[in-house]
């Protein structure tokens, strides 16, 4: 389980006047800096602009992981002994962002640590930018590079450092002293590598090599596709319906016709397979099987339609449709599960691909899922998400760790 340090700041010129806050999360094992955060907020107290800092920060440790376990780091003593539940919450404006802040991870994830204002530097410059940007009438804007961070705070390596040492106080509590992740965690002192968050969109360098291009194929139909029923990885192994391999030559001749994938790689169950071989067999090329691209496993609802298993599980539906880390009845995987294997899928691939065009033949969650995490969007999205079969989606993979969806759901080599 993945350990993130949180550090949160927030200030105001005028208490109330002109405030901004800043939030940063740094991995607890390595002391890197994962995410920045920072914002202008108009008019507003210190004690809100801290809030405001905290629930910024929780959510972007939130879309980096929704299952770590998270120590915030904040020299605000009145939001730290609030949140640990210590010191009772009576200011009304108060309230609702300390809820706020709650709901981000269960309270079982999140420890809370006072730190003085020296060291919280990191999270304090990010406010100051934010308001400094505020004045301007801008938006704040991250750092590009590392030298940059580097550049605008000199003392963004002792930051770091200290975050470092934090890290080890924040698994230790997290995962308990002396286990074998509490051990790994970098000691107090320990140097760390300073990275600045990805820079995205326009703001990122004007060239950055050829990318990675994971061209996303879900396989063609089965029997059980236009009855829209579960089928996972947790039940059969269903194989092309004739409709299917009729869908699987039409988008193998698209493929071949447009000649640039250059690896084809294919979930292990049957459908897949024998879509990707459809292709191979055109653009005369191997298929590599990746066991982390095959679909989610359904559990006791493989084979069902929605509304079987709305009558038939109608609590377990409801819980999974609502939360990420909810499982399918009888042991099934959770989005959070699967977004981490697929994750982990994907970065094995475009570490080798630079300046390639890989075929991925899988299944509508994965394909969901990796544009999902491309556009950085809420788990929740992949229900707002349509995939046909044997549809085509692209996404791009850059050196610097940004990603640009270029297609998603193309069906037009199914057209007539």
């Amino acid at each position: 389980m993945r350990g993130f340090v949180v550090e949160a700041d927030g200030g105001s010129r005028g208490n109330p006047g002109p405030a901004g806050y800043g939030a940063v999360v740094i991995d607890a094992a390595s002391g890197e800096t994962l995410a920045e955060a920072a914002e202008y907020i108009g008019v507003a107290t210190n004690n809100v602009a801290e809030y405001k800092g905290l629930v910024a920060g929780l959510k972007a440790a939130y879309a980096l992981d929704p299952e770590a376990k998270v120590h915030v780091r904040m020299d605000s003593k009145l939001v730290v002994e609030q949140m640990s539940g210590r010191w009772k919450i009576k200011h009304p404006d108060m309230k609702p962002l300390a809820a706020q802040a709650a709901r981000v991870f269960p309270a079982s994830s999140v420890t809370y640590e006072w730190i003085p204002r020296e060291k919280n530097k990191h999270a304090d410059r990010l406010a100051n930018e934010a308001m400094d940007a505020g004045k301007q009438g801008r938006q704040w804007e991250p750092a590009r590079s590392t030298a940059e961070l580097g550049a605008r705070d000199e003392t963004a390596a002792r930051v770091v450092g200290d975050a470092a040492a934090g890290a080890a106080k924040a698994r230790a509590a997290l995962v308990g002293a002396g286990s074998p992740a509490a051990a790994s965690a970098p000691a107090a002192g320990a140097t760390a590598t300073l990275q600045a968050a990805p820079p995205v969109g326009w703001g990122a360098p004007a060239d950055l090599g050829a990318p990675a291009t994971l061209v996303l194929l879900r396989h063609g139909e089965t029997a059980l596709t236009p009855e829209k029923r579960f089928s996972g990885s947790g039940g059969g192994d269903p194989e092309l319906s004739p409709a299917g391999r009729r869908q699987a030559e039409a988008v193998a001749a698209a493929l071949a016709a447009r000649g640039t994938v250059q690896e084809i790689v294919s979930s292990p169950l049957k459908r897949c397979r024998e879509t990707a071989e459809a292709v191979a067999a055109r653009l005369n090329l191997d298929v590599r099987i990746e066991e982390g691209l095959r679909e989610t496993d359904f559990g006791a609802w493989e084979g069902l339609s929605f509304a079987e298993v709305q009558e038939r599980y109608a609590d377990d539906l409801a819980a999974w449709l609502s939360s990420a880390r909810a499982t399918p009845t009888g042991g099934g995987e959770s989005f959070t599960t699967v977004a981490r294997r697929v994750a982990a899928a994907r970065d094995r691939i475009v570490a080798r691909s630079a300046g390639r065009t890989v075929l991925l033949v899988t299944h509508v969650t994965p394909i969901k899922t990796l544009v999902r995490l491309a556009l950085g969007a809420p788990p929740e999205s992949v229900f707002r998400m349509e995939l046909s079969a044997a549809s085509v989606s692209a996404v791009a993979y850059y050196a610097d760790g940004n990603a640009s969806v270029r297609l998603l759901n193309d069906t037009s080599h199914l057209r007539g």
